[in-house]
């Protein structure tokens, strides 16, 4: 939900290094870097406080109130994280700051909803546009935006002019061009060939070759024939 705030306590990290960052997660401690109006500050996280934070309520859009070695807060949100490829832990992330009064872009997820009257048909529905860019303040950007899909039927596509946003924000993507969801027909596969239906064209195909033979040695005959009455 859009104005979703949290409060998120961080350390300054003085070493850096992929050692150092090792030995940081080991303890439960996320690497990470403040990017705001001035210098890049290199921070640690609690990991749960961070898993906390971006899995609440306003999500990965929630805006941060992050708090550095209990002095000022800095208002700022998700800018980029990093996961381990296997295990999906969290292994480093980057917070920008930000002014609440001034809007800012983010990627948007799109949910579809309601239950397509095209899939009811037998059609097959396909998400074809996940994300949507948009501009709105920090406060108002929504978790998510949602397109209901009930009245598309076979044949029938959405269009991202279709997808209701909350007032104050402004979608940056083509409208009009931008398709979200579509309903297909459902394909219609080919009954397998029976055992009867192989064994009677590996027939045909073996009764073939004789006769091409046939014709063969025939046309050799004639020739054979046209030679002996010349000479």
């Amino acid at each position: 939900m859009a104005g979703e705030r949290v409060k998120l306590v961080v350390q300054n990290r003085s070493v850096l290094g992929s050692a150092e960052a090792r030995r940081l997660r080991r303890q439960g401690l996320i690497p990470g870097v403040l990017y705001g109006r001035d210098q890049p500050v290199p921070i640690t996280i609690p990991e749960r406080d961070l898993r906390s934070a971006i899995t609440g309520q306003g999500g990965s859009h929630a805006v941060l109130d992050v708090v550095v070695d209990s002095g000022k807060t800095h208002s700022s949100v998700l800018k980029e994280y990093q996961q381990d490829p296997v295990k999906g832990y969290i292994t480093h992330v980057d917070l920008q700051e930000v002014r609440l009064d001034q809007p800012i872009h983010a990627s948007v997820s799109i949910t579809l909803i309601g239950d397509s009257r095209g899939v009811r048909e037998g059609g097959v529905l396909t998400q074809v546009t996940t994300q949507v860019n948009v501009e709105a303040l920090p406060l108002e950007i929504p978790e998510h935006v949602e397109l209901d899909v009930s009245d598309l039927g076979i044949g029938d596509s959405a269009r991202l002019s279709q997808v209701p946003v909350p007032d104050g924000v402004t979608v940056l993507d083509d409208l009009e061009e931008t398709v979200v969801a579509t309903v297909a027909a459902p394909r219609v596969e080919e009954p397998e060939p029976t055992e009867e239906a192989e064994e009677g064209a590996e027939e045909a195909a073996e009764g073939e070759a004789p006769a091409a033979e046939g014709e063969a040695g025939g046309e050799a005959a004639d020739g054979e024939a046209a030679g002996t009455a010349e000479g």
